[in-house]
């Protein structure tokens, strides 16, 4: 079991944002803006495009849907969605908003988020996703 199949399952502590039956969305620990979320599928895959068509828009719903609440939680002009993954062998998407494209530069310095400011944000997604 990969470390975000380990987080979805509630085996490695995370700052939940939204879940459903198939994918999870939680807080980036090491987020290059607040409110910088991460979406993955429950199931593991390690590369977005050999999940299979429904999984795939299904995926990108959910998505969607934590996108929205995201904007709602931290008013911004877009939410961006990124696919990286070389890090983790597990399928994910970073949703982080923006107002403009400086802010989706990974290679600048991370933000340092005390535990309070984690539960807060992640909180605020929540309430938004399920509001």
């Amino acid at each position: 079991m990969d470390i975000f199949s380990k987080i979805a399952a509630g085996q490695i502590p995370s700052y939940k944002c939204a879940e459903s039956e198939h994918f999870y969305a939680f807080l980036d620990i090491n987020p290059v803006a607040q409110g910088h979320t991460l979406v993955i599928p429950r199931r593991e895959v390690d590369y977005i495009f050999d999940m299979d068509d429904d999984e795939i828009a299904e995926f990108q719903t959910f998505a969607k849907h934590v996108a929205v609440a995201l904007k709602k939680a931290f008013p911004c002009r877009k939410v961006a969605q990124v696919v990286l993954g070389l890090e983790v062998p597990h399928a994910h998407i970073h949703l982080i908003p923006m107002n403009s494209e400086a802010d989706v530069d990974f290679r600048r310095e991370k933000l340092q988020l005390t535990e309070e400011q984690f539960q807060e944000t992640a909180k605020k997604i929540r309430e938004a996703f399920e509001g």
